[in-house]
Parts: C-alpha cells; structure tokens; sequence
C-alpha cells in the first residue's frame, strides 16, 4: 500500500486481510496507520553503498530579487501578460509595485530573475557543477506552473543558444509531439538535453540518464520532494549512458540545483491539494454541477479556487463573493476541504451525542455526502459563477517587471555538500596513515627516493581496498571530494579508467601533503615543462620590459584592437585584418599595425563589424596598384558603419556569439559522428575479414 490519505485507511480497515506497507516516501500517517510497526528498512544511503542508488551533491544559487523580491516606482511602464493566450499589453504605474519572493512566476514574473539563475547555471556548469564536461547533462528543472515553464524554456534556448530541440517543456499543456513522445526522446536521445516540467515528471517516470534536478519552485510536502529528487538517483549502464551523454563515462551521482531555497525549507508530510492536475477546470466543474463527489475532485477544486483567488484584484473579489451569495472563492474552498476530512466528519456526527457515542459507518457515509453537497451548493448550482470561474481562470493577468534587474547573490555548494567533502578527504587521510605499513603502493609513496616501481598491479590492488570505503569508483568519488573541499588547482576534465591510476597517485601525494594542490598527472607534467621553457624564454628571446617602460604609447593594453596594414596581395585577405586583445593580454606595437581604441562602442561590436563584409568590401576598394597592398589611418578614417544605440549593439553581439557558438557545437558534434563512423566502419571491416559478419 502505498502512502495514502485518510480516507484511503479508512476504507482498509473493512478489510481482515493481514496489511503490508510498501513505500518509498513514508509520512507521518503511513506510521502511524501501522502502528509504528516499522519492519524493514532500506535507506538512501544504504542503496547507495549497494550500488542501487547514486548519491547526490547540492548546490546553490541565490539571487536578489528571488530572496527579497522588488520594487517598482510608479509612472514605469510594465507589462501585463495573458496566461492564457500570452498577449501583452503595456500599462503605467500609477502607484508603486511592491512584491515578495512568494509571489514570483504567479502574480509577478520578472524575467531578469529567471534569466540570472539560468546565466548562472549555465556559467558555472562545466567549472562547478560538473567541472571538465563539455556536453550539457541531462537535466529536469522544476516550474510552478505552465506559464512560468514557457518562461524558463525561452530563456533557456537564448541563454545556451542551441535550438529549439535541446530544450523541451514536458506539461500536460504541451503541444505538438505528445508528453509521452517528449519523455521517451528525453529518457533515449541525445536532445533535448534539458526539459522543464511543473510536476508531470515529479513521481512514477524513470529517466536514468538524468544528471540535473534543478528546482525554481518550491515544495512544503517532504513526501513530495523526495519523490521529485529521487528522478536523479537511478543508476544506468555506462553503454546506455553515452549513448544520450557522449563526453561522460559512469554516472557517479546526480545534482540538485537549488534555485529557490528548497532543500534548506522545513517540509510537512502533507499530500498536495492537486490530484486531478490534467482536467481542465471547465471540466472540473462540469463535474461538479453533474453530481461528482469524489475526494480528488472536491481537493482539486479547493486548490484551484484559492490559487485564483490569490491572483484576483479587490474588485474582481468582490464580484465573485456577490455570485456565491456572499461567500469568498477561500470559504468556498475550506468548506471542500471539510468535506473530505474524516475528523471533521465525525466530529459533526458527535455533536450533541454522549462522549462514548460512535457513530456508524451508514451515518458517516450520509453526513459525508450531505457536507459535500453543502460545500459545492454555490458552484454546483449556480451555472453563472461557474462561467465567471472559467473567464476569470482564462483571463487572470501576470505583471511583467521587466525595470527590475537581479543580481546574484551566491552560487556554490551548499554547506552540507561542501562538509560532507570535507569528510571524505579527512577519511581519506586517515585511512592512508593507518594502512600506510601494510598497502605496498602507500609504503612506494611513502619512501623517499622511491626504492621500489609502481606497477600497474600495485594500483589495481590499491584500488580495489579502497572500494569498500569510497564505494565503487574510488578515484572518482575521492577526487570529487577533493575539488568540492577547495584542495583542487582548478576544475578539471572527466577521470577516465586510462588515467585513473595516475590520478591515484596524485590523490596519495596531495592526502600526504608531499604536493601542495591536486592536479592531474599529466597535467602536472605539462605546466612543468611549460615552466622550463617560459624560464628559457625569458633568457633568450623576452622583450625587455625596459623597451615598453621607455615606450608606453606603443603598448597595447587589454580588451584593444589591432589591425594590420599590409599584405603582399588582397587575396589572403590579409590586409584589414583585425583581433581584440584578451584581458591581462599586453604587447608592443609594430609597424604597419594599427591600434583601434573604441569610445563609448563595445569593442566587440568594432571587432565583428570589421570583420563583415562591409568592411572587407570597402579594403577591396584601397588597391593602390603596386604589388605590396598597404592601407594608411587616413583612409581607414573614411570608412563609414551604422552605430544603432548601445541596447542594439549588445543584442547584435549577443546574436553573432550565440549563433558563433552553434557553429562550434555543430563542428563538434560533425567530428564525434565522424568518429564514431570511422569506428563503425572499423570494427565491420574487422568482422568481415574475421569472417564472424553475417551475410
């Protein structure tokens, strides 16, 4: 049995069968219907050890407006949006708005809100989240309704700039392919990478590869919540894990993303009013008028009425409460909730009774079926209030803050992820000291100078002693630790099983403190070698930086362009061709370059508009008829170029970098998909001359 509402384990008790409870999300009631006769357990952490489950890793992004809300003053224009069809129409303040945090992505949608929490998500995805990735994992984000799941999904496809595949709203109102079709895409294809959903996915849908919950709505049910994180703990075969996720070889564990403070708020184990979510509410009340009675049908109401009441105006209020012959949609609803609750329906049956007086199961069925007539009576026989229910439902505006702008507040891991790292390297350390005499690859390290050879057994052995205590990928999990506590260089790329012994020591050496941070092997062999060839350089061929402190105007600074003069032909295209310096970049001027210093215009709208055709067309046009083709200051101050006003010019870089980096990813997924052909090719060939292919 599953967990359940009371009136569910008022009707097991007419029933003499012996009762087995089975639940993955046990409440409060689900004890206490059993009598806190709890048998077994199998806890998380338990799966996890058992290879069941993958563990999860919090981490944390707050924003202004989402921890405070805002405010707008008065005489601003601001928007106010349809839910319903989504129309806009635009209206001036005439007094100050005013909203708190609860009220984000319902009455109020500020867009610079959702857009700095998924900036941020995406900024810190591949150096914090999953350091080293190079593809988007799997990831579920959680909305609070439909129109706040357009929302999301909008700023999304801008933010990651990939198309309209790689993320995909999944709702009961999603139009065009089926949710069903969306979730087997989601679950199996390589896109799209991320979906957004309010709570279709929440419970009972398995999607293995899922590497990402990343919640911007809250839940007050324990139950629910852990119902909603448990879509990130299912494990999947490495084979059917690259297949959807490419760059990734085992998945380890999963990551919530808290965009709301979800995981730090006290949970109640109550069951949602909402459990009739795919009926309309047209049809919700149709059912009503026509005698429906049923508990998810009055539960459902009562939530529907008291969210379109929260999104009414006085006036609107006032018109409702004068068509329920003066009740509010509120004490409309609270009566619902009465008629399904089996203390209040004994409690009315009590009244004026003995105090040993029990009523019967007949008079509890009766009154519970007079209470609910009751509580409907003003909706179920007032065909007008119904009508304006659906208008007002169809109708309810959102306020659009587009003035506000938010700023992040904190992004990282959450303090409990961040201890619990802490943890696994202190235990880490200790298990060396204690095993230091008996492990021959920790007495190896241990020595200095070594007076023996690692070997590729030793490490093998190594490794497989520690399993018991990391679990079952032990470098993995303990160099996550590791970059999780700060003791890390820097974030770096995906262990793999060819380097992970490598990692091993380096893990040994970081835990005996005989290197001061950790850093892949092979990384490390790269920067010392970097450094014995930045100190011959600087022997042999620097430039004195007597030269550029004796010529300060011919250093070029960060974030400057340089263009070049001369060319042998214009047929390289060499002439007029333009960089930007990097930040921290510095150089000396040489001849027949040019520095372009721009005032008051972003230098990456220069930078991209010299390197348009309308440029390169105008370089065209300087040819000076001798084979050497220069160009000189004078005639590049000829050149004329639209400047739009600032917002413009942001938009167009934004535009140029968003559809820069489509390319890129296109080039990168063309030279995987050349790769994997070349290995199918090989292995066909392979087989045809093994003779195993079948005809």
């Amino acid at each position: 049995m599953t967990d359940a509402s009371s009136l569910s384990f008022t009707t097991s008790n007419i029933f003499d069968a012996y009762l087995i409870g089975l639940t993955a999300t046990p409440s409060n009631q689900t004890f206490g219907f059993f009598h806190q006769n709890l048998v077994q357990e199998y806890s998380h952490q338990r799966a996890v050890a058992d290879g069941v489950n993958v563990n999860y890793d919090v981490y944390q992004i707050r924003t202004e407006i989402g921890a405070r809300g805002s405010q707008v003053e008065k005489g601003f224009y601001i928007d106010k949006r349809n839910r319903q069809t989504r129309k806009i129409r635009w209206m001036q303040l005439d007094e100050v708005l005013s909203y708190v945090p609860s009220e984000l992505d319902r009455a109020v949608v500020a867009p610079d809100q959702i857009r700095t929490v998924i900036k941020t998500f995406r900024n810190q995805l591949f150096s914090e989240i999953f350091p080293g990735r190079t593809t988007v994992p799997k990831t579920l984000i959680f909305a609070k309704d439909d129109s706040h799941a357009e929302d999301i999904v909008k700023i999304v496809r801008e933010e990651f700039g990939k198309g309209n595949d790689f993320c995909q709203k999944i709702t009961y109102r999603t139009t065009g392919a089926s949710p069903k079709d969306l979730i087997q895409k989601f679950r199996n294809s390589y896109d799209p990478r991320i979906a957004v959903t309010v709570d279709m996915i929440a419970t009972g849908t398995d999607i293995k590869p899922l590497e990402i919950v990343m919640f911007m709505r809250s839940v007050k049910s324990r139950g629910f919540f852990e119902q909603m994180k448990g879509r990130g703990v299912r494990v999947i075969s490495d084979t059917e894990f690259q297949q959807v996720t490419p760059d990734a070889k085992t998945k380890t564990h999963f990551v919530i993303v808290d965009a709301v403070g979800v995981c730090e708020r006290d949970k109640s184990d109550s069951r949602p009013l909402e459990q009739k979510k795919s009926v309309p509410l047209d049809k919700l009340l149709e059912g009503i008028a026509l005698g429906v009675r049923e508990p998810d049908a009055l539960s459902s109401l009562a939530g529907r009425l008291i969210r379109l009441e929260k999104r009414l105006d006085p006036e609107l209020q006032a018109e409702v409460e004068k068509l329920a012959g003066g009740k509010k949609l509120s004490q409309i609803a609270q009566n619902l909730l009465d008629a399904i609750d089996p203390d209040y329906i004994e409690a009315k049956a009590k009244e004026g009774k003995s105090e040993t007086y029990e009523p019967s199961e007949e008079e509890l069925r009766n009154l519970r079926g007079s209470i609910a007539n009751f509580a409907v009576a003003p909706i179920a026989t007032d065909p007008g209030l119904r009508q304006k229910l659906i208008e007002l439902q169809s109708a309810a505006e959102q306020t659009i803050d587009i003035i506000s702008k938010d700023k992040l507040i904190f992004a990282g891991a959450d303090a409990r992820t961040a201890e619990s790292a802490r943890d696994t390297v202190r235990s880490f350390r200790e298990y060396i000291e204690k095993h230091k005499a008996e492990i021959e690859t920790l007495q190896i390290l241990y020595s200095r100078p070594f007076h023996k050879r690692l070997t590729e057994e030793t490490l093998r052995d190594f490794e497989a002693k520690l399993k018991p205590e990391f679990g079952p990928t032990p470098v993995e999990s303990l160099w996550m630790a590791f970059e999780k506590s700060g003791s890390a260089s820097s974030p770096s790329a995906p262990r793999s099983q060819t380097r992970r012994f490598t990692d091993l020591v380096s893990l040994v050496r970081v835990a005996l403190e005989q290197e001061p941070v950790l850093q892949p092997f092979e990384e490390h062999v790269r920067s010392r070698f970097d450094e014995w060839i930045e100190m011959k350089r600087r022997d042999t061929r620097s430039l004195p930086q007597r030269w550029a402190d004796a010529n300060p105007d011919l250093v070029v600074g960060s974030r400057e362009l340089v263009m070049n003069l001369t060319a042998q032909s214009l047929k390289d295209e060499f002439l007029g061709r333009v960089c930007l310096t990097e930040h921290g970049e510095k150089c000396l001027l040489n001849q027949r370059l040019a520095r372009l210093t721009p005032v008051l215009v972003p230098p990456e709208y220069v930078l991209y508009l010299l390197k348009s055709w309308r440029f390169r067309r105008f370089v065209d046009g300087l040819n000076t008829g001798s084979l050497i083709q220069h160009m000189f200051t004078s005639q590049l101050a000829r050149f004329t170029f639209p400047l739009p006003p600032i917002s413009e010019q942001q938009r167009i870089i934004a535009e140029v970098d968003c559809r820069l980096s489509v390319i890129e990813e296109l080039e990168a997924v063309v030279a995987a998909n050349l790769k994997r052909a070349e290995r199918l090719r090989q292995s066909i060939l392979h087989s045809a001359f093994s003779g195993s292919l079948d005809p």
